[in-house]
């Protein structure tokens, strides 16, 4: 008999057939005359209860199916009495595919933490909450690749392994095969790359953007999608040493036509998961945040704010609310900054724009005051900023100025500035961090709950 995932067993045209199912024991309860014991396979958040009825199994049967455990069962699907589940399976046959012993099982039935499940990274999918995050994360996985390739984007695969910094931050980790414990070493001191693999110094990268322009000035319209690495020591529930991001970059788009893609980008993907994980998010609204979905729906509903950076720090000025950190023109806001915007002044995303050019990338292409650059951040409820972006410096004599400026070596970035010199255009892009995504749409407030496996400064388990 084919098996059924428990995803499609509630379908009422089943009900009166008979049914295989296939899946790990979330609990068992009962009587020496009925047992029963509600499955899931993962495909939902919803368990399908099974029947035994104990005229027909043994204890000796049942004793292996304890939480945790793995097993097949066929039976009857049928009409549920109970409350909570509309169907149920009347069990027919059993095998045991894997016990668990509940001596040492980590997963009982009890409340569990957030810290702790991030101890067992390996088991945290069986439960319900990661289960949820999981699917969700899956979901809007597929929303992305939805959206940029309906409207006609090319799904561009940037190196993992670079020589470039595309955001000038340092903070990269560094790849090599050289003899950590023999390091060769240049007349003056200095270690001898020459030897190692790739011939030169090189890093996981931080971002696929500078690669990204590259194929917008071929094929017109790109995104990538793909982990980025960033080597800082923050151990904060906002940062994760791996990373996924989506950056998009698109040929003859200025900032407002950025702006524009922004916004359509993220109320897509909100609207994918309330339409294709709504059991998931009831399920997190109900256990860790009751004003989860009127959240979501205020995001489609609402127009994002535009605001230049100028206004936005006049506003934070005179809002006589006392912050952490200092407000000035020049200050790189913080997050509670970005939220006071969105969360108490606007009471929707803003879109912030015009920043001054000395807290943004080299790459941002310079306004005609000379200060600012015309950078965009979208800062969102309960995250502060979810995209950052801009219109790129299309000019080769201004973007070679600024790249002298910084002091960042030409030599690295001979191909980059060749877009420049070869049919330049007016281009823009933004990157959307993952993470940060999946955290505002499940309710999370741990960016270490949203990715399988966290990788965090101390932490490279699994």
């Amino acid at each position: 008999m084919k098996r059924t995932k428990i995803v499609d067993i509630f379908d009422p045209a089943l009900i009166g057939s008979d049914v295989s199912v296939k899946g790990w024991v979330r609990t068992r309860r009962g009587n020496k005359h009925v047992q029963f014991v509600a499955l899931n396979d993962g495909s939902t958040i919803k368990n399908i209860q099974i029947v035994f009825d104990m005229a027909r199994f043994t204890d000796e049967q049942l004793k292996p199916v304890t939480t945790g455990s793995a097993i097949h069962v066929t039976g009857k699907l049928v009409e549920s009495m109970g409350k909570g589940q509309t169907c149920e399976v009347q069990a027919d046959t059993l095998e045991v595919y894997g016990t668990a012993d509940p001596e040492v099982y980590p997963l009982q039935k009890k409340g569990h933490t957030l810290e702790f499940l991030r101890e067992k990274a390996h088991l945290r999918p069986r439960t319900n909450t990661f289960g949820a995050v999981l699917r969700i994360r899956s979901a809007l996985a597929m929303a992305i690749h939805t959206f940029f390739q309906e409207r006609g984007f090319f799904y561009l695969h940037t190196p993992l392994i670079t020589a470039s910094d595309a955001e000038g931050a340092g903070a990269m980790f560094q790849v090599t095969t050289l003899d950590l414990n023999d390091l060769p070493r240049t007349e003056d001191g200095k270690i001898d790359y020459s030897s190692d693999f790739f011939g030169k110094h090189t890093s996981l990268t931080v971002s696929g953007q500078l690669e990204g322009e590259l194929g917008a000035t071929a094929l017109g319209a790109i995104y990538t999608f793909g982990p980025t690495f960033r080597a800082e020591n923050s151990n904060t529930p906002r940062h994760l040493a791996e990373f996924w991001m989506i950056e998009p970059e698109v040929a003859f788009f200025d900032i407002k036509d950025n702006m524009d893609l922004a916004e359509d980008f993220i109320k897509y993907c909100v609207k994918y998961a309330l339409d294709h994980c709504r059991d998931d998010i009831e399920f997190l609204s109900q256990m860790y945040d009751e004003n989860l979905i009127a959240r979501l729906e205020s995001v489609l509903k609402d127009e994002f704010v535009r605001l230049s950076y100028s206004d936005g720090i006049k506003i934070l000025e005179e809002s006589g609310k006392k912050f952490e950190f200092p407000v000035y023109w020049g200050a790189d806001l913080s997050s509670e900054h970005e939220r006071y915007l969105v969360e108490e002044h606007f009471k929707r995303p803003v879109i912030l724009t015009d920043y001054p050019k000395e807290i943004k990338a080299f790459y941002m292409k310079q306004n005609e005051d000379g200060k600012t650059v015309r950078a965009m951040d979208v800062l969102f409820p309960q995250i502060g900023e979810i995209i950052g972006g801009s219109e790129r410096e299309e000019s080769y004599e201004k973007l070679s100025q600024r790249i002298e400026d910084l002091g960042i070596p030409m030599k690295d970035m001979w191909w980059y500035l060749d877009t420049r010199r070869f049919g330049t255009v007016p281009h823009s892009g933004f990157g959307l961090g993952f993470e940060r995504l999946v955290l505002f749409v499940t309710g999370m407030t741990n960016i270490r709950d949203v990715i399988p496996f966290p990788r965090t400064p101390g932490n490279a388990e699994f």
